[in-house]
């Protein structure tokens, strides 16, 4: 474990730490499945600020590869006028999480942007290992684009975005209708600490495996349950085309065992000449968008987050 006095903690990010690391609580990956995906729904209940009220929360579904692939539509406005919406993939290893484990965080991005959000509720490992995930999220951000009548507002474009799993599942998803276009095209995209690549030596996973909250027997359990194919762009997009990338909010962790990952991406974006605002939050860990109530300060990380959305949005007018 690295002495975490070597590193820039955030204070309120040290309490949630200590607090954490106290209970002595065993890796998520010792507590089978569905204890797992329990687990992780009751730690954002405790630990999630709460949800916004929006004018409409509705759930829906779409047609999917196998089986129809649930969302939830988020809204702030009953009534809107045509423009972007955000298609919301959420994290957890693509082995937990849903529609309800992101859900406060759903209603904030609706209420701050003030656009729709649609979450998709899409298959997990290892019941549906990969390509099932990107399969089921691809499907429904092509149905989102086609089927503004259904969602009762006009979608002129999409941004994909996301967090951890979800992040790397919002660049997929964007390589992936860059590629072959959808009804309407992406406009933006937003991956917040993502996976991106397969390498197993970035220093950030020695120094923040261990004590940080996500750590290596939660990460390789994650792994072995999603069966991802290396060197496979639609498991790890830093294999895809990077050219041809839309405007791009990228957001790491400081002390985050994959911030390098979304580092590598995000030097690959440059290279290749994207648009890219690079937000990496100093102090604070993986998964800080669904703790805001126990760090008060991720909130003002997600209105960072906000505001570089804007900026792309204002210039894409």
């Amino acid at each position: 474990m690295t002495d975490q006095a070597t590193h820039y903690v955030r204070p309120d990010v040290q309490a949630f730490l200590g607090f954490l690391n106290a209970t002595a609580a065993p890796p998520m990956s010792e507590l089978g499945l569905e204890a797992a995906r329990a687990s992780y729904l009751a730690m954002g209940q405790l630990a999630e600020a709460a949800p916004r009220d929006l004018a409409v929360i509705r759930d829906l579904s779409c047609p999917g590869p196998a089986c129809d692939i649930p969302l939830r539509l988020y809204d702030a406005r009953a009534d809107r006028e045509a423009g972007p919406a955000v298609v919301f993939f959420h994290g957890g290893g693509f082995v937990i999480g849903d529609l309800d484990s992101h859900h406060s965080l759903c209603t904030e991005i609706a209420a701050e942007i003030d656009l729709p959000v649609i979450a998709v509720d899409y298959r997990l490992a290892p019941e549906h290992p990969f390509p099932a995930a990107p399969d089921d999220c691809e499907a429904a951000a092509r149905w989102i684009a086609a089927n503004s009548a259904t969602l009762g507002r006009e979608i002129t474009g999409l941004i994909p975005m996301g967090d951890s799993a979800g992040g790397n599942l919002a660049i997929v998803v964007t390589q992936a209708l860059v590629e072959q276009p959808a009804a309407v095209p992406v406009v933006m995209q937003v991956p917040i600490y993502p996976l991106s690549d397969d390498r197993p030596d970035h220093d950030s996973f020695a120094h923040f495996a261990e004590g940080f909250l996500l750590d290596a027997p939660t990460m390789q359990w994650f792994a072995q349950a999603y069966q991802a194919v290396t060197g496979d762009k639609r498991a790890y997009p830093i294999y895809g085309e990077h050219s041809t990338t839309p405007p791009t909010v990228l957001v790491t962790a400081g002390l985050d065992p994959i911030r390098d990952s979304g580092r590598v991406y995000g030097a690959e974006l440059i290279r290749a000449g994207a648009e890219v605002v690079f937000l990496e939050m100093k102090g604070t860990i993986h998964g800080f968008t669904q703790v805001r109530k126990a760090i008060p300060s991720a909130q003002e990380d997600m209105q960072s987050i906000f505001k570089a959305m804007r900026l792309l949005l204002e210039r894409l007018r």
